[in-house]
C-alpha cells in the first residue's frame, strides 16, 4: 500500500483487528480456512524481541537486565509492569518493536500470490492508527458482557479484564475505521454466516479485482439515498479512503479532497464517494495510475474531461478517472490538476452547497426528479449537465460576495 511498494498486483490486504475477548481469533481462524493467509502482529512482535536480536538489545539498553528471565529471554509479565500506566516508556517500547513488526509485515505481505488475502492480525491497528496501511480493516466486536465472560473463563479476574478493556480503543472508535464488521458476540454458526458472507461477496471479489485490475460492479439505475450516519458518515468513509490513496501517492498528491454531493452535509445522493486528487500535471496522473490501481482504484479506460465553465480557464478540463475494485465502496476518484480550472470548479461548488441552504434544497429535488425520469447512471449525470451550466453564473456571484478562495488540503 505504500508509495514506495512494487506496483504489481498485490494480494489483497486487509487488517483485522478487536478488543481483548472479542473473538478475533475465532475470525483469523475461519479466514485462514477459506484461503487468507495470515500475518500476526503478536507473533512478529516476539520475533522482533527474541534472544539474539538487536530488538531485545534495544529492550534491555532502555528498561534495564531486569526485564530479562534466568535464560536471557525477554521477562514479559516484568516488562509490562514497566511499561503499565506509563505512556513514556510505553512509547519507548513502541519505537523498538514497531518499525521491526511492520517491516516484517511487510515482507511477508509481498511474497502472497496476487489474488490472495494477506490477513494482518492486529490487536492494536485502531490504537496505533495502522488503518491507511490496508486495502481494508475487519474488525470483530461482541458486547462487554460477552467479552468479560469469555476472559473470566480464561481465569482473567474482572478488575484486570476491565482494566485491559478500558487500556484499549472504545468499539465507537473501532466502529469509525471499519469497513467490515464481524458481530461475533453470538452462536459460531452466526459467525461463520457472516464471515461466508464477507468473504463471498466482498474480500474474495476484491482480491480478484485487484488481480486483474478490474473495477467492482456497480447497479445500473441512480438510487439516491441518504447519508447512513454515524458511526460511519460519507465524510469519515472519504477520509479513510483518502488516507490510503496519500500513502499510495505519496508526495505526488498535492491535494486530496471529498468532493460531490456525498459531501454535502443532507444531501440525497448515488451512494458513491466522489473523490478528488490535485497534481502537478497529467503526466505525473499517468505515471501513478499503477500505484492508485494495486490501492484499490483502477483507471477507467479512454479520455475524461469535464464540462468547461466560462470565466475559468479555457484548457485543463481534461482528467484522469478511477473507480474502486472494492465491491462494497463505489468511488469515483477525479485526478486533475491542482489549481487548474475543473479542480477549482468541483470545490467551489461543493463549498456553495454547503453553504446556500435554498441551492442545496434546489439540487436536491433536481436529483430527485431526474433519476426517477432516468434507468442508468450515465442517462442521469446528462440529464443533471445543463442545471450546473444554469447554476454557474449563481456560483461565480457567490464565490465574488464571499472571497471564496479554495480550502487546504
Amino acid at each position: 500500500m505504500s508509495a514506495e511498494s512494487a506496483t504489481r498486483a498485490p494480494a489483497l490486504s486487509v487488517g483485522l483487528t478487536g478488543g481483548i475477548g472479542a473473538g478475533k481469533s475465532t475470525v483469523t481462524r475461519m479466514l485462514e480456512a477459506r484461503g487468507a493467509v495470515v500475518i500476526d502482529a503478536d507473533v512478529l512482535a516476539r520475533e522482533a524481541v527474541a534472544p539474539g536480536t538487536r530488538g531485545l538489545a534495544e529492550v534491555v539498553a532502555a528498561f534495564g537486565e531486569q526485564v530479562l528471565d534466568a535464560d536471557g529471554a525477554l521477562d514479559r509479565p516484568a516488562l509490562a509492569r514497566q511499561i503499565f500506566g506509563d505512556d513514556r516508556a510505553r512509547q519507548r517500547l513502541n519505537a523498538i518493536v514497531h518499525p521491526r513488526v511492520r517491516r516484517a509485515a511487510t515482507e511477508r505481505a509481498a511474497a502472497v500470490s496476487p489474488g490472495r488475502v494477506a490477513l494482518h492480525d492486529i490487536p492494536l491497528l485502531v490504537e496505533n492508527g495502522l488503518a491507511a496501511d490496508h486495502h481494508l480493516v475487519l474488525v470483530v466486536g461482541a458486547s462487554e458482557p460477552v467479552r468479560l465472560e469469555r476472559l473470566a473463563a480464561r481465569g482473567m479476574q474482572a478488575a484486570d479484564a476491565r482494566s485491559r478493556m478500558a487500556a484499549q480503543a472504545t468499539d465507537d472508535e473501532r466502529r469509525r475505521v471499519a469497513d467490515i464488521w464481524i458481530d461475533n458476540g453470538g452462536s459460531l454458526a452466526v459467525t461463520h454466516a457472516q464471515v461466508d458472507r464477507v468473504w463471498e461477496r466482498r474480500i474474495a471479489p476484491y482480491a480478484q479485482n485487484l488481480r486483474t485490475g478490474s473495477r467492482a460492479e456497480r447497479p445500473l439505475a441512480a438510487a439516491l439515498v441518504p447519508d447512513s450516519g454515524l458511526p460511519r458518515t460519507w465524510t469519515m468513509q472519504a477520509e479513510d479512503l483518502l488516507a490510503r490513496i496519500r500513502r499510495a501517492m505519496g508526495e505526488s498528491a498535492l491535494s486530496a479532497h471529498h468532493i460531490g454531493s456525498t459531501s454535502v452535509p443532507g444531501l440525497v445522493a448515488k451512494d458513491v464517494l466522489d473523490l478528488q486528487i490535485g497534481v502537478q500535471d497529467l503526466a505525473t496522473a499517468d505515471a501513478l495510475a499503477d500505484r492508485l490501481a494495486a490501492a484499490g482504484f483502477p483507471a477507467m479506460p479512454g479520455q475524461w474531461t469535464d464540462s468547461p465553465k466560462d470565466s475559468l480557464a479555457d484548457g485543463g478540463w481534461e482528467k484522469r478517472l478511477h473507480v474502486n475494485a472494492d465491491p462494497g465502496r463505489h468511488v469515483n476518484l477525479h485526478v486533475r490538476v491542482a489549481g487548474g480550472p475543473a479542480w477549482r470548479f468541483a470545490l467551489m461548488f461543493r463549498d456553495w452547497l454547503r453553504d446556500v441552504a435554498a441551492e442545496r434544497e434546489d439540487y436536491a429535488r433536481i436529483k430527485q426528479r431526474l433519476a426517477a425520469q432516468t434507468t442508468s447512471t450515465r442517462d442521469y449525470a446528462e440529464a443533471k449537465a445543463p442545471w450546473f451550466d444554469q447554476a454557474w453564473p449563481r456560483i461565480q456571484a457567490w464565490a465574488t460576495a464571499t472571497g471564496w478562495y479554495p480550502p487546504p488540503s
